[in-house]
């Protein structure tokens, strides 16, 4: 045998249509959502996305001045 090898895998037909009769661009967009369902590339993003809106945080506030602390007891 020249080239890969023939199975009974191989013969059958990887798509096959049961009921209806689909037009040349139904099936065409068909094999086009499958093919990119089944690709290996990197677009999908890697998970859902994380609210900072109620992150732990948010409630903690920066000093104004770094002896703003002390100043704030003093007369004005």
């Amino acid at each position: 045998m020249s080239g890969p090898e023939q199975g009974p895998e191989q013969d059958r037909p990887i798509l096959r249509i049961v009921r209806g009769d689909p037009s040349d661009e139904e099936l065409a967009a068909l094999v086009a959502v499958l093919a990119a369902a089944g690709s290996d590339s990197e677009v999908a993003p890697a998970g859902p996305s994380v609210s900072q809106w109620a992150a732990p945080v948010r409630l903690v506030r920066r000093a104004v001045h770094p002896t703003g602390w002390w100043e704030s007891v003093l007369p004005r």
